[in-house]
């Protein structure tokens, strides 16, 4: 069982977006969190429009703060931006990605786009074989 961990701020933005779009391509050997080093109350409500147009639902997630406890439980620590005050772990990549955080839909998708290559190339990296892929009407 493979486990990767998005993290950001807020994980309210690039976290969340990472993580559902990884939980839609991943099967049942991988599972996928997300955390906040300073995480906000609520998941952005544009970030889960933009999922919700490739038919993901990540309505039902709340911001949650990275703890040392919850990095050690990762094979792969995804930082979305670089700085970011985490905990010592093995395995850190490093994608450097804007702050979404003030955004329209419209602005988000390409973001979303791009990460979800970087998802896509991260799970065939970890020999994840995806099972799903992400609905593009």
């Amino acid at each position: 069982m493979t486990t990767i961990l998005f993290v950001c701020v807020h994980n309210a933005g690039r976290s969340q977006l990472a993580a559902g779009l990884a939980a839609a391509r991943a099967g049942v050997d991988v599972v996928i969190a997300s955390a906040g080093t300073d995480p906000d109350d609520a998941v952005s409500a544009t970030v889960l429009a933009s999922l919700a147009e490739l038919g993901i639902d990540r309505s039902a997630e709340v911001p949650r703060r990275l703890t040392p406890e919850l990095a050690a439980e990762a094979d792969v620590l995804v930082a979305l931006k670089p700085g970011l005050d985490l905990p010592a772990h093995p395995r850190v990549e490093t994608w450097p990605l804007p702050d979404p955080a003030a955004w329209d839909v419209d602005g988000v998708r390409p973001l979303r786009d791009h990460i979800d290559g970087l998802v896509a190339d991260l799970l065939r990296r970890q020999s994840v074989a995806p099972v799903g892929s992400v609905r593009r009407d």
